[in-house]
Parts: structure tokens; C-alpha cells; sequence
């Protein structure tokens, strides 16, 4: 058994020691681009234009051909009868002009008529011999003349009455006769041979044009089914076909051969559809069935962070009452403590605040104010509340407005930059730079937060808006922020319509950015006058409704020393006897959410609305479930949420003087 060597491949090199080694060859190069081929029309019109034009051109050729020897025979024909009688008259009338017989060549020239041939004849010499037969016609214009000279034949020349001087026979003619022809018959023959002529070639172009009109159809109708399916085939209709079948026996049609490939090609993509909607199908179950339990899990995340957070929020809410209580009169050993104390349970709030916006914001509880916001005044309370934070870190704040304004909710805009800034003071190196600047885009309003610092790698710029991702963080130092920022500012941008961007490398600092709707600034509301300083809060009369004693004993402690009149109840029933005796007008009214048994706070707020309007009505609630909070949205409840900062209270409560005594 032989075997064949086989060649390296081209793409191989032997080396040295003999073997083969890869090698890159070298790729061809890509074919030239074809030129567009340009279509016109339609292809029933350009077989029209192939069958009808030559057989247009051939007919009108032959036919051209053939009338114009029949006009040449026919004139040919009347010259020569009309020559042949003036020859034939010419001849018979010799002698009679040589021996001036007049009569006799009135006989001539009359049995000249009698043929029918010519309709007048003149004969006429020198002499002064003038003979006609045949009326005179004064319109010369339908008649020919032929003339044919008269000479003496050899037997009159032989005579001797022949005159001195006389040639040879036909040498010198004696006389001129001439002929007269109607050519009205010729005329209308004439006529006859055209029409005729033009007749024929309409009936050839008439014969091409239904013979190229049926082939043209039967091309173009098959054409046009192929078409309809084609066309049917992209709009989705995959059962359509086209329906077109050889119907002779003598070889295949090829546009028999393209109807049958189109019907294969919709019998394959039929199939391939209902295999792709059984897959989709099949798809969708299992996503509907992710997707269900995705919000199943979602729900069990809310409710965990619903219960979670009034749990924790309950005892965190009296230690900030008592921590602050305390705080006024701790000596200098406890006080570094106390303000551990405080500084961790103000980070805990700060934790709890965060989730409860997540928790709002998941829940689609807060509907965006859509007003009129000048960006110089935006920037400059933000500048108030950042400068302080800038000028500790050694950062460079710029603020640059360049006069816009936007369309939007001022709070939410507001908190979305803010937040923005924040993360830049913390990321910007000492003597860095921040920049807030505004400028306009095609889309709108563009706001841009900038800084120079360490910039964000592009595997992390994907994952920076999810929950509790922080790029340098991994020891989570909680001054350093827990991770939810972003993801609460992602989600205010997509309540309002827009979308946070970034563009960052490392060691190239990161620029934020979002666009708005831009607002004329003439538009703009002047701001507000600054608040009156607060009313003293001495004498303020409070009822607090709580059934946790911790909480009723801080609450009633910070109460009582900022000088407020305080009676603190524990159930529900007792808070609607006290608001229901009229005997004390209460200023406020604080109530908590979930009251001990069945009892409800917001059946508290709501008599004490009825009951004494004048009283600011105020939930202090830990529940951050998305069912209470659109409860309470939909009742337009003033919520505190627990823990309850003491001079936030104190603000709120400042808003109520107090009221006189009955």
C-alpha cells in the first residue's frame, strides 16, 4: 500500500529541524465594491419597449419600402401612357403638318381623344399651323403635359415634292405635338396606395402590441406574485404563497423554478417562526416566573425593611430624646461620651433616613412639584451648605449657574446635586478642584458635577448606582458614607424624567452629569423672604400619644426643658377623651403610628383635625412600609419619622405659638 506525500500547507514553514511550524499568511484583499446597478421603470414597460420597437421599426421599414415603389411604378406608368400618345400622335400626324392638311390633323387629334387617355392635344409647327382637340381647361394645376416632336418618315422623304434643303428623316422635326393628362385619377391612386401603406403598417403595429402586451403579461403577472409574497413575507405573513405552478411539459420555466424557492423560503421561516414563538413562549414563562418571584422577594425586602426599620427606629427614637435631654447636663467627663453617643445614633438615623427614601422611592409615593427653579438661587443655598465641608477639606468649590433655569421640582434637584457635591468633596485630594456648572444642550438644561480626584475605574462605573456599592470603601468606614447615595439620587433622576450620567478614569478626576428642561428665568418665582426668627416654645401645650414608656418619658423630658406644657397618654381612647372635652386646647398633637391593640394613630390625627383645628397634628411614626407611606400621602398626614431629630421637632413645633388660655 503506496502512499501520497502531501505538500506543506501555505500556511505552514518547515523550520530547521524539519518541522512545520504555523505562520500567518498574509489575508487577501477585500473585493472591490460593486458599482450600483440604476433600475428604471418597470420590467412590463421595458418588454413592452423590447417587443414593440423593432417590430415598430421593422413594419414602418417595409412598409415604407413597398409604398414607395408602388408611388414610383404608378408614376412610371401614367408618364410612359402619357409619352406613348404624344409619340403615337406625333407619328400619325407627319404628313398631314408637312402638306399643312388641317383637317386631317383634326382627325388625328380627335381620335387621340377618343382613347381616353389624355383629356387635350395640341399640334403646332413653325409654319403657323395650329391644330386642338379637347376643351381648354383654365387650371393647369391637375394636368401634365408630355411633347413629342413630328418628323417626316423615309416614304415622305423619298417624294419629290420634298423641300430644298431637307435632312435625313427625324433629323429636323416639322412640328410639335402635346398631350394633356388628368392626374386626378393618379392623384386618388396615389392616395389609395398610402393609406394602404399605413394601413398595413398599423395592423403590423397593432399585431406587435397585443403580442408583446401578452407576453409582458405573462412575465410580469408571475413577477408581481412573487413580489405580493415577498413583500407579505416581510410584514410577517408567513403564510402566504405564491401560487405559481409550470403548466407545460417542455423543459422548466424559470420564474416557475423562483415562485417555488419563495414558497420554500416562507414554508422555512413559518417554521422558523412557530419554533421561535414556542421558544419566546417557553422564555416568557420562566421570565414571568423570575419576575414573580423577584417581587416576591422585593415585597419580602420591603416588609423585612418596614419592620426592621420601626423596630430599630422605636428605641433609637428615645435615646436621641434622652441623649439630647442629657446632654445639657452632663459634666465634662460624660460629655466626650454623650457626643459619641449622639454622633452614633445621628449616623444610625442618617442610615434609617437613606433606607426610608429608598423605601418611598420604591413605592412611587413621591410625586415630583414640577415648578420653575432658578439655578443661581439653587447653587447658592447648596454653596451655604457645602462650603463649610469644601474649605475643612481643602477643595476648591466653583458654582457656575450662566444665568439658566430649569423646569423641575427644586427639592429633588436639590438633593440630587447636593448629594452629587458631597461624594466630589470626599473623592477631590486636598487642593483639588469641584466644579457645579450649567450649560445648555440640545436636550435641555445640562448640570455638571466635576472634580479632579482618583477618578472611577470602568468595571465599577456600571454598579456605583446599586444599594450599599462603595468603590473604596471595603473596611466600611460609616463616615465615609453607606453606599446609597447614588442609588437614591438614580432613582429621584428617574422620577423626574432624566438620567445621571458619568464619564471617569482613573487618576482623571469623574464628571456627573444629568439634563432638566430648560425654563425662561423671567419665569422664575422670586424667592421666598426669609422665616421670622422662632416663637420661644415656653408655655406650648403638647399631648403625646405613644404606647412605648421610653419613649413617652424622653419625649416628655425634651419637652419639658425647652418650657412646654406636656401630658403624655398611651392608648388611643385616652387621647380622643382628652381632645374631646374642649376643656384644653392643645397647640400639638403627637401621635405615634401603631398604638397598643387595634388602635390607630391616624384615627388620633384625623379627630384631632376635627376636633381642634387649631392644633398642629403631627405622626411620629418608624413604619417605612410602601403601604403606610401611601396611606399617608393620600391623607396628607405630616409624618415624623423616627428617629426624630430634637431640633427638627423643635423647628416644627415653632411653628405654633402658643395659643391663650381659655
Amino acid at each position: 500500500m503506496s502512499t501520497t506525500p502531501v505538500p506543506p500547507s501555505p500556511l505552514s514553514r518547515p523550520t530547521a529541524a524539519g518541522a512545520v511550524t504555523a505562520t500567518e499568511a498574509p489575508s487577501p484583499p477585500p473585493p472591490p465594491a460593486a458599482a450600483s446597478l440604476v433600475v428604471r421603470g418597470n420590467l412590463q414597460r421595458d418588454l413592452f419597449r423590447l417587443g414593440v420597437v423593432p417590430c415598430a421599426a421593422v413594419a414602418l421599414a417595409l412598409t415604407g419600402w413597398f409604398t414607395h415603389n408602388r408611388l414610383q411604378t404608378l408614376e412610371a406608368a401614367f408618364d410612359a401612357e402619357g409619352q406613348a400618345v404624344a409619340r403615337q400622335v406625333a407619328a400619325m400626324s407627319d404628313l398631314s403638318l408637312y402638306a399643312g392638311d388641317l383637317p386631317a390633323l383634326q382627325n388625328v387629334a380627335s381620335a387621340a381623344l377618343r382613347g381616353g387617355q389624355v383629356t387635350r392635344v395640341e399640334i403646332s409647327n413653325s409654319a403657323g399651323v395650329y391644330v386642338t382637340a379637347g376643351p381648354k381647361n383654365e387650371s393647369l394645376a391637375q394636368l401634365r403635359m408630355f411633347s413629342a416632336p413630328v418628323t417626316l418618315r423615309e416614304a415622305s422623304r423619298a417624294s419629290a415634292f420634298a423641300p430644298a434643303g431637307s435632312t435625313a428623316a427625324g433629323d429636323t422635326p416639322i412640328g410639335l405635338v402635346q398631350t394633356f393628362r388628368d392626374t386626378t385619377a393618379y392623384t386618388h391612386e396615389r392616395s389609395r396606395s398610402l393609406i394602404a401603406g399605413i394601413g398595413i403598417a398599423l395592423v403590423a403595429l397593432l399585431a406587435a402590441w397585443a403580442s408583446v402586451r401578452h407576453m409582458a403579461r405573462t412575465v410580469a403577472r408571475p413577477l408581481r406574485r412573487v413580489s405580493r409574497t415577498v413583500a407579505a413575507l416581510e410584514a410577517g405573513h408567513f403564510e402566504v404563497r405564491c401560487d405559481v405552478v409550470e403548466g407545460g411539459t417542455r423543459g422548466t420555466h424559470e420564474l416557475a423554478v423562483l415562485a417555488h424557492d419563495i414558497d420554500r423560503l416562507a414554508e422555512r421561516l413559518q417554521y422558523n417562526r412557530q419554533v421561535s414563538e414556542e421558544r419566546v413562549r417557553e422564555a416568557t414563562a420562566v421570565a414571568l416566573q423570575r419576575m414573580a418571584e423577584a417581587e416576591q422577594a422585593a415585597l419580602s425586602r420591603a416588609r423585612f425593611l418596614a419592620a426592621a426599620s420601626h423596630d430599630l427606629r422605636q428605641p433609637l427614637h428615645a435615646m436621641g430624646l434622652f441623649i439630647d435631654g442629657l446632654l445639657p447636663s452632663a459634666t465634662e467627663a460624660q460629655r466626650p461620651a454623650v457626643l459619641r453617643l449622639q454622633e452614633s445614633t445621628g449616623f444610625m438615623g442618617v442610615l434609617l433616613d437613606d433606607l426610608l427614601e429608598i423605601s418611598r422611592l420604591d413605592a412611587q409615593v413621591l410625586t415630583p412639584a414640577i415648578t420653575r427653579v432658578s439655578l443661581a438661587a439653587l447653587f447658592d443655598q447648596l454653596d451655604a451648605q457645602h462650603a463649610p465641608a469644601a474649605s475643612a477639606a481643602q477643595v476648591r468649590l466653583h458654582w457656575r449657574d450662566r444665568g439658566l433655569a430649569v423646569r423641575s421640582d427644586a427639592a429633588m434637584v436639590q438633593r440630587i446635586v447636593g448629594n452629587l457635591v458631597a461624594n466630589a468633596l470626599r473623592h477631590a485630594p486636598e487642593g483639588g478642584t469641584v466644579l457645579v456648572a450649567a450649560r445648555r444642550s440640545r436636550a435641555g438644561v445640562r448640570i455638571e458635577v466635576r472634580d479632579n480626584g482618583v477618578g472611577i475605574a470602568p468595571i465599577h462605573q456600571g454598579r456605583i448606582f446599586e444599594e450599599f456599592y462603595q468603590v473604596a470603601n471595603t473596611e466600611r468606614d460609616r463616615r465615609r458614607g453607606f453606599g446609597l447615595g447614588l442609588a437614591i439620587c438614580a432613582r429621584i433622576a428617574t422620577l423626574l424624567g432624566t438620567r445621571i450620567t458619568v464619564r471617569s478614569a482613573l487618576q482623571a478626576g469623574s464628571t456627573f452629569a444629568f439634563t432638566l428642561p430648560p425654563a425662561r428665568k423671567a419665569d422664575v418665582a422670586p424667592p421666598e423672604p426669609a422665616p421670622v426668627a422662632p416663637a420661644p416654645l415656653a408655655g406650648l401645650r403638647c399631648l403625646v400619644v405613644d404606647d412605648d414608656p421610653a419613649i413617652l418619658d424622653g419625649t416628655h423630658a425634651l419637652l419639658t426643658q425647652w418650657g412646654c406644657e406636656v401630658e403624655c397618654v398611651t392608648t388611643g381612647a385616652e387621647a380622643l377623651a382628652r381632645l374631646s372635652t374642649g376643656d384644653i386646647v392643645y397647640d400639638a398633637v403627637l401621635c405615634d403610628l401603631q398604638l397598643a391593640g387595634d388602635a390607630d394613630g391616624v384615627e388620633v390625627i384625623d379627630a384631632a383635625r376635627r376636633l381642634q383645628p387649631g392644633a398642629l397634628a403631627v405622626l411620629v411614626s418608624g413604619a417605612t412600609g410602601p403601604e403606610v407611606l401611601q396611606r399617608l400621602r393620600h391623607g396628607g398626614v405630616t409624618l415624623l419619622t423616627k428617629p426624630v431629630a430634637p431640633a427638627k421637632l423643635r423647628a416644627l413645633l415653632t411653628t405654633r405659638r402658643h395659643a391663650p388660655r381659655a
